[in-house]
C-alpha cells in the first residue's frame, strides 16, 4: 500500500480495513509521536462513541493527555491491553483517562531502533474480553508494518516535494534564462547600433555625412524626428551644433555658453529627461534661462558626450507632440550611443567590452542549458526509479503483485483477440515458511525468500514472469502456454529446484512448495479470478500433503462456490437460532444406569433436516464462526439440561482448542453458568490432546481454575493425539474417554494390540484417580469384554442415539 498511488487518507484507511480483517478494531487510531517537539498528531482516528473530530495535522502536545493510556504507550514504550482497572496495575503511575471509557482496551507502541515513533490502539465498548496476548503480538507486528508503510509513504512524498521545488526551481530559472536571452537581444539591437557607429569613424566622409548616418541609427533605436549634437568648444566658452535636424528650431549657429538645457547636461555630466513640468522646476532653480530656451517642446532627452577629462558635448532628441515618447530607459540607450559618437577609442573599447559580454552571455546560456538538461535527466532518473520501486518488491527485486496484474490483464486482452495465446499461472507457496520465520527470526526467512527467489527465476524464459506477491507467496507467469501439460512441467522444475539445500542463519535448510496452477481460457475476464482459481488450486495442494503440484479443474470452482453457500448458510443460521444441542447418554456399563449426557451439536437445517457436525464444522472453523457457534451452543445446552441432569448426574460439553487461546475463557463459562442458573459441579467440558499440549501451563492454569469453580474437566478421543501416557498426570482430570478406534476392533473378536493399549489406559485412570469412559460401544460382545477388562463406563450407540432434551425428559417421566 504505501507503493501504491494512493493519497495518505485512503491509505490509512486501507489500514483499518487490514486490522480488521485480524481482530475486532471498530475502533481504532494511529498517532505519530515528535520526540523534539514532545507531541502527537493522530494521523488516523475511527471511534463509534468518542465523537471528537482530531485533524490529521494537528499537533497534540503529550502534556494535553498526560497520564493517559497513549502517554503511558509512548512513555512506558511497552504495550497496554485489558480494561481501565486491569490497566492501572501495568501502567508506572496513576492513570487518568481521556476520552470515553472503553471495555476492553489494547495499545502498542511503535517502536524503531528502542525509540518509540507512535502507537498503534484498538478497543472496543461491547463489554467482554475482546483482546488476547495472541492478538497483542498480532498488533505489535502490525504496527512495525505500519510504521515502515507510514515511512515509506512520507519518504515519497518528501521525495515528491522535493521534485516538484526542484521543477518549481527550473521554471524560475527557465524565466530567469528567457529574461536574459530578451535582454541579449535588446543588447544585440544596441550593439549593431554601436558596431555601425564606431565603424562610422573609420569611414572617410564628411562631419555631416557621419552625423547624419548616426541620425539614421539612433532613430532606429528611439524616436529621432528632432535631432542634434551640440559641442563644446576647446575652451568652454561657447557650444556648436555641427549637425540638427529639427522641425521647428531653424537658428543652429553657435552660441555663448549660457544656461540652456544643452549646457545643463554639460554641467552635470549625466544624461537628462526633461519634460515641461521639470523645465518649469529647472526654472524656478536657475538651472536654465527662459532666453536660452528655444521652441517650446513637450520632452527633451539628452546625454553628454564624455572624454577624458568630462564632458565634451550633447547629443539630444526632442519632441513637440507628445510627451511620453522618451522613458529611463530611452535614456540610457542614448547614453550608450553618446559614448561611441564621443571618441572612437571609446566605442573601439566598449566594442570589445561587448564582445567579452556577449561571450560571457554565451557561456552563461551553455551553463544554464547543460544545467537544465542534467537536471531534466536527474528528474527522469527519479521518476523512473519510482516507477520501478512502485512494480517491484523491495527484498527480492522481482516484480511485485501490481507489476504481475498489469501482465495479466495484457494477457487476458491478448486471449480475447486471439483465442491460441493462452496462457499459465503458477501459485506457489513455500511449505511451512512461518516455521523458519518463528524459529530462525526474520532475517533468515528473507535470506530463505531471496534465494527462493533466485531459484525460480531459473525456471522460466523470456516473456514469463517471476512475481513476489507478499509474504512467501510467488507467481509464475508463462506466456504462450495453452496447454496444462506445458505448466505441468514447468512446475515440476519448481519443485526439482527447490530441492538442494540452502543456507540461512548459519544453518543448511531445505525447503518445498506447494503449487496451484491454472490455464486461462477465453472464460477469464480479469486478473482477479485467475488469481482466485489458482489459489483454490494451491489450497487444494497443501491439503493434499504439499511438496506437489494441483491443476484447477471445474470441479475444484464448484467446491469453492459450495464452501461459499456454506459459510453464508451459517451466518444466517446463527442468526435465525437453527443450531440445536442433542444429547447422548454416559451409562455404567454394570447397570447400563445413566451416569451423565453429552451435549451433541446438531443444525436443524431449513432444506435438508438436521445436520451432524461433520456437514459443516471444517467450513465454520476456516471461516472463524466457529467461536460464535460454540458459545450458542454451550448456552442452549445449559438451559436445555437444567432439568435433565439430576442424582449426581452431569452433562460434558465439547469445547475446541481455539477457545482455550483467551485467558477469560474460564471466566466466561463460569458466567454463562451462573446466568443459565446451571449448577457448575454438573458440568465437565471435554477437551482433545492437541488442546492440553498447544499451550501446556495455560492449560493446566485455565483448567485448575475450573477445577476450583467445581467446574472438571474430561480429556476426550484419548490415544489419537500427539501425548503419550506420561503427560496426562501433568492436567487436572476427572475423566479420559478412550477414543472409539480402540474399541471398533472388538466387533469382530478379541483384538491383542487394542487390548493392551485400553489396558494400559484403565491403569493409567485408575492410578489418577480418574474416571475411563469407552466411546463408541455398539455391539454387546463389545460391552462384555471391556467390563471383563474393567471398564466401568461407557458410551455408544449400544445404549441410545443421540437425541433432543425433550426425549430424555419423556424417559425420565418429565
Amino acid at each position: 500500500m504505501a507503493g501504491s498511488d494512493l493519497d495518505m487518507p485512503d491509505m490509512l484507511r486501507g489500514l483499518h480495513r487490514i486490522v480488521s480483517d485480524l481482530m475486532y478494531a471498530e475502533n481504532f487510531y494511529i498517532a505519530l509521536y515528535d520526540g523534539d517537539s514532545d507531541s502527537l498528531r493522530f494521523l488516523y482516528f475511527s471511534d463509534v462513541v468518542d465523537d471528537e473530530l482530531l485533524d490529521a495535522d494537528e499537533i497534540v502536545p503529550l502534556a494535553k493527555i498526560e497520564r493517559g493510556l497513549t502517554w503511558y504507550l509512548i512513555r512506558d514504550k511497552r504495550p497496554l491491553m485489558g480494561s481501565t482497572d486491569e490497566m492501572r496495575q501495568q501502567v508506572s503511575g496513576p492513570l487518568t483517562l481521556h476520552g470515553a471509557d472503553s471495555s476492553d482496551w489494547l495499545g502498542v507502541p511503535m517502536l524503531r531502533d528502542g525509540v518509540v515513533h507512535g502507537a498503534v490502539v484498538v478497543q472496543s465498548y461491547r463489554g467482554g474480553r475482546c483482546y488476547t496476548t495472541a492478538e497483542m503480538s498480532l498488533l505489535a507486528f502490525v504496527a512495525e508494518h505500519i510504521l515502515t508503510a507510514l515511512e515509506r509513504k512520507r519518504g515519497r512524498a518528501e521525495l515528491e516535494q522535493r521534485v516538484v521545488e526542484r521543477t518549481a526551481q527550473l521554471e524560475t530559472a527557465n524565466i530567469d534564462l528567457r529574461r536574459e536571452v530578451t535582454e541579449r537581444e535588446r543588447g544585440e539591437r544596441l550593439q549593431a547600433a554601436l558596431y555601425r557607429i564606431a565603424a562610422l569613424a573609420s569611414i572617410d566622409e564628411t562631419s555631416e555625412s557621419f552625423f547624419r548616418h548616426v541620425h539614421s541609427i539612433v532613430g532606429e533605436l528611439i524616436e529621432a524626428k528632432n535631432f542634434y549634437v551640440g559641442l563644446l568648444s576647446e575652451d568652454g566658452a561657447s557650444v556648436s551644433f555641427p549637425y540638427a535636424a529639427d522641425e521647428h528650431e531653424k537658428d543652429w549657429s553657435t552660441r555663448t555658453y549660457g544656461r540652456g538645457l544643452t549646457e545643463f547636461v554639460l554641467r552635470t555630466g549625466r544624461p537628462q529627461l526633461v519634460d515641461q513640468a521639470r523645465a518649469q522646476l529647472l526654472l524656478e532653480q536657475g538651472e536654465i534661462a527662459a532666453s536660452m530656451v528655444g521652441a517650446p517642446t513637450l520632452v527633451w532627452l539628452g546625454a553628454p558626450l564624455l572624454g577624458v577629462e568630462g564632458a565634451i558635448g550633447v547629443v539630444a532628441v526632442q519632441s513637440y507632440e507628445r510627451g511620453d515618447v522618451y522613458d529611463e530607459r530611452d535614456a540610457e540607450l542614448l547614453t550608450f550611443v553618446s559614448y561611441q559618437i564621443a571618441s572612437s577609442l571609446q566605442r573601439r573599447r566598449a566594442a570589445e567590452l561587448l564582445q567579452q559580454a556577449n561571450a560571457e552571455l554565451e557561456h552563461r546560456v551553455e551553463e544554464r542549458t547543460l544545467e537544465l538538461r542534467e537536471q531534466i535527466a536527474v528528474r527522469e532518473q527519479v521518476e523512473a526509479q519510482l516507477q520501478h520501486q512502485v512494480m517491484h518488491d523491495a527484498l527480492t527485486r522481482l516484480p511485485n503483485r501490481v507489476y504481475l496484474r498489469d501482465r495479466v490483464e495484457r494477457a487476458i486482452a491478448r486471449l480475447r483477440r486471439d483465442h491460441m495465446q493462452g496462457f499459465g499461472l503458477l501459485y506457489i507457496d513455500i511449505d511451512r515458511f512461518k516455521v523458519v520465520n518463528d524459529s530462525l527470526g526474520h532475517g533468515a526467512g528473507d535470506d530463505v525468500l531471496k534465494e527462493v527467489a533466485r531459484r525460480l527465476a531459473t525456471c522460466v524464459r523470456e516473456p514469463d514472469v517471476v512475481a513476489r506477491l507478499a509474504g512467501d507467496e510467488f507467481v509464475l507467469l508463462l506466456e504462450h502456454v495453452a496447454m496444462p501439460e506445458t505448466a505441468c512441467k514447468v512446475a515440476q522444475r519448481v519443485l526439482k529446484v527447490l530441492e538442494p539445500p540452502l543456507q540461512a542463519a548459519g544453518r543448511e535448510l531445505r525447503v518445498s512448495a506447494s503449487i496451484g496452477i491454472t490455464i486461462a481460457d477465453r472464460n477469464y475476464d480479469s486478473a482477479d479470478r485467475v488469481l482466485h482459481d489458482a489459489d483454490v488450486a494451491l489450497y487444494r495442494a497443501k491439503r493434499s500433503g504439499r511438496n506437489r503440484f494441483v491443476l484447477f479443474d471445474d470441479a475444484m470452482h464448484q467446491t469453492a462456490m459450495g464452501v461459499l453457500d456454506m459459510e453464508q448458510e451459517l451466518r444466517n443460521a446463527l442468526v435465525r437460532d437453527e443450531f440445536v444441542p442433542w444429547f447422548q447418554p454416559l451409562v455404567r456399563l454394570g447397570d447400563e444406569g445413566v451416569i451423565g449426557y453429552e451435549a451433541l451439536l446438531r443444525w436443524n437445517h431449513p432444506e435438508r433436516g438436521v445436520l451432524t457436525p461433520g456437514a459443516f464444522l471444517k467450513v465454520a472453523e476456516d471461516s472463524g464462526l466457529i467461536e460464535g457457534i460454540d458459545w450458542r451452543m454451550f448456552r442452549l445446552a445449559l438451559e436445555a439440561s437444567r432439568e435433565l441432569v439430576h442424582d449426581g448426574s452431569f452433562i460434558t460439553l465439547n469445547v475446541s482448542p481455539r477457545l482455550f487461546q483467551h485467558d477469560d475463557f474460564d471466566r466466561r463459562i463460569l458466567a454463562l453458568t451462573h446466568e443459565v442458573g446451571f449448577d457448575p459441579a454438573r458440568l465437565r467440558l471435554e477437551v482433545t490432546e492437541g488442546t492440553l499440549l498447544g499451550d501446556p501451563d495455560a492449560v493446566v492454569a485455565t483448567l485448575q481454575r475450573l477445577r476450583d469453580a467445581k467446574i472438571e474437566a474430561a480429556l476426550d478421543d484419548f490415544g489419537t493425539g500427539y501425548s503419550s501416557l506420561g503427560h496426562v498426570h501433568h492436567f487436572p482430570l476427572k475423566m479420559i474417554k478412550i477414543d472409539r478406534s480402540f474399541i471398533t476392533p472388538f466387533a469382530a473378536g478379541v483384538a491383542p494390540r487394542s487390548s493392551a493399549v485400553i489396558e494400559a489406559i484403565l491403569a493409567l485412570g485408575n492410578a489418577l484417580g480418574a474416571e475411563v469412559v469407552a466411546e463408541g460401544i455398539e455391539t454387546r460382545y463389545q460391552c462384555e469384554v471391556l467390563k471383563a477388562m474393567g471398564c466401568v463406563y461407557g458410551q455408544g450407540y449400544l445404549f441410545a442415539h443421540p437425541e433432543p432434551a425433550e426425549y430424555w425428559l419423556a424417559k425420565q417421566g418429565r
